[in-house]
């Protein structure tokens, strides 16, 4: 039994050891035929590199070497260089050779056949005229494929009067990728005048571009040295050319854009880079490189400089389909794009607040002017409900001088008819007549007023001659009701400024109510009293001695359609508060001291009034 533990205690051990070992790394030799800090092959291992790990998440370690071979590339140079990395690499296991450039891919198959047989290789920047034929066993990659003919047909594009070709750069023979260009050349001069200027110095070459006829084009292959010289790399040539050329240059490689070329149909060294990673990784998953074909890029894309369009006035109309224009500076969309999409929200919402600020304002005021209507209407039924409530009383107040004119106009015919006729006597009762008629003229006119549906019309007015003038129309009803009318009017109040029938209307509610309050009760004293209590505000009161109002509804006393009658509409009340409030005052109700209900309200004094007085 402890036999199997210990057993079974081993194998947890080795399952957590083998858990517990890191992932293996894989190592990929990149031999790159280029010296150091050269914008081609930095782009294209800068974009191997861009893969850390393989399928299987274990990471990938990358060895870089720049060989330098296109300026030191002698026989004891390669002899040295090879023993060198067989020295510099023999404990380091290599999984994969990676060669960029047919120069490259060269030394890559005699250090796999003396060092490291059966590791594969992936070559990539090779041209398929300077690749071995066949390809060696264990050996895959990716051809480029540059042609003159793509250079001249972006040429065409951009110059439609092409009649000559400027050739400029270091000679075709021993070039890595333009060496099948001096092919085509004899075919392109049937149609075309061939301005060579190639392996001249670049001092030379700048004399000559500076003087091109029109319709010329300036094609570009790259110059490492010149007598004078040796160059860091075939771009930094390129714009002391493009500073004196009165023509466009045409390019074939893209860090050639930015770098005075005008454009045309150019190689990525980027995408050849990510092809060529892509094939890496194939081989590093296990895939057999004898198995996986040789393939040739479509690196070649339409790319240009907006610089030299606008210095050659070339419009991006005429670029083929699908160009890439680079350095074209950023509209205020691209620069702003976020600010300018918050600020369109911000706008936005604030157009559609105010919008609806402006609609709430609108149905506001609608919504006001429809109150003010039902308002006014209300108001005016107020009116003639008081004047149906009064009809008795204003019946008996026009009464008064219709029998006093009958009255006195018999007593004028008798004084006239009788056989000494008394004119003077008569004359007394027509003056009598004259007086009733004015009387009976003056009550008509009053309730007319008063009770007439008009517009608003404020002007400076006597609050006391207001209450005189309701308390005659009420007088029939206090007499009726046997009700003790005292009033302390102040005469030496201020006029307001206010609508004199709506003034009277709220008096009058007033009354009424306090008359109505008292039906049941005695004694029955009503007190209308005014004053200044404020030095800027007439004070009115109206005093009842009626069954008073329950406390606990005082707050909703002024409410529309809260009554505490049992045939009121509850529209009296907020009429009156309604209309003082309009008139810049306030209106309050209190329980009297003893008995009955204390109505009371303020009226702003009529200030010009009170100055011009």
């Amino acid at each position: 039994m402890s036999a199997a533990v210990v057993v079974w205690l081993e194998a947890c051990f080795v399952c957590s050891a083998a858990r517990a070992d890191p992932p293996l790394s894989h190592s990929v030799l990149v031999l790159d035929q280029s010296a150091p800090l050269r914008p081609w092959s930095s782009a294209i291992i800068g974009a191997v590199q861009s893969g850390k790990s393989d399928k299987s998440g274990n990471p990938i370690s990358y060895h870089v070497q720049h060989l330098d071979l296109f300026g030191f590339g002698k026989r004891r140079y390669d002899e040295n260089l090879r023993n060198h990395l067989s020295d510099k690499y023999k404990d380091k296991p290599i999984d994969v050779i990676l060669s960029i450039g047919p120069s490259a891919l060269d030394l890559a198959l005699k250090l796999r056949a003396s060092e490291w047989p059966g590791v594969p290789i992936v070559f990539t920047a090779v041209s398929e005229a300077t690749a071995p034929h066949p390809i060696p066993p264990n050996t895959t990659g990716i051809f480029v494929q540059k042609t003159f003919a793509n250079m001249v047909k972006a040429a065409r594009t951009i110059i439609p009067n092409l009649k000559r070709l400027v050739l400029v750069g270091n000679p075709f023979e021993g070039a890595i990728y333009y060496s099948q260009f001096a092919k085509e050349i004899p075919e392109l001069s049937v149609e075309f005048e061939i301005v060579d200027l190639m392996g001249l110095p670049v001092a030379e070459i700048r004399q000559r571009v500076a003087a091109l006829l029109s319709g010329s084009a300036v094609f570009y292959f790259g110059i490492y040295a010149d007598p004078e010289r040796t160059f860091a790399s075939a771009v930094e040539a390129l714009p002391l050319i493009a500073e004196a050329t009165n023509q466009p240059i045409i390019g074939d490689s893209e860090p050639q854009i930015g770098a005075g070329a005008v454009g045309g149909f150019v190689m990525s060294p980027g995408e050849i880079g990510r092809d060529a990673g892509r094939l890496l990784m194939r081989v590093l998953d296990g895939g057999n490189a004898s198995n996986i074909p040789v393939t040739t890029g479509t690196a070649l894309k339409p790319m240009f400089d907006w610089r030299q369009l606008q210095r050659w006035n070339i419009s991006e109309s005429m670029l083929p389909a699908g160009s890439e224009v680079r350095f074209r500076p950023l509209g205020m969309w691209e620069q702003y794009s976020s600010q300018i999409l918050a600020a369109c929200v911000a706008l936005l919402f604030q157009t559609t607040l105010i919008c609806w600020l402006v609609y709430e304002n609108r149905r506001r005021h609608l919504a006001e002017v429809r109150s003010r209507s039902a308002m006014a209407e209300l108001t005016h039924m107020n009116r003639r409900a008081a004047a149906g409530q009064l009809s008795a009383s204003l019946t008996h107040e026009v009464n008064q001088p219709l029998a006093s004119i009958v009255t006195r106009a018999s007593a004028a015919l008798r004084w006239l008819r009788a056989e000494n006729p008394n004119v003077e006597k008569a004359e007394a009762s027509l003056e009598g007549i004259l007086a009733a008629g004015h009387r009976a003229g003056d009550i008509v006119a009053s309730v007319r007023a008063m009770f007439k549906k008009d517009e608003p019309q404020k002007a400076s007015t006597d609050i006391n001659q207001i209450i005189r003038t309701v308390l005659a129309i009420v007088r029939v009803e206090l007499q009726k009701n046997n009700i003790d009318l005292q009033t302390q009017l102040d005469e030496h109040l201020p006029p307001v400024q206010g609508d004199k029938v709506q003034l009277q209307q709220v008096v009058l509610n007033l009354v009424m109510n306090g008359i109505e309050a008292m039906h049941s009760v005695r004694p029955r004293v009503l007190k209308v009293q005014t004053d200044r209590a404020k030095p800027s505000l007439v004070h009115v009161l109206v005093e009842d001695t009626g069954t008073g109002i329950d406390p606990s509804k005082l707050h909703r006393i002024f409410e529309p359609l809260f009554t505490t009658k049992a045939t009121g509409m509850g529209m009296g009340l907020a009429i009156c508060q309604s209309i003082i409030e309009s008139h810049g005052g306030r209106i309050c109700v209190s329980p009297a001291v003893t008995r009955g209900t204390i109505f009371e309200f303020e009226l702003p004094i009529n200030t010009a009034s009170e100055l011009g007085g």
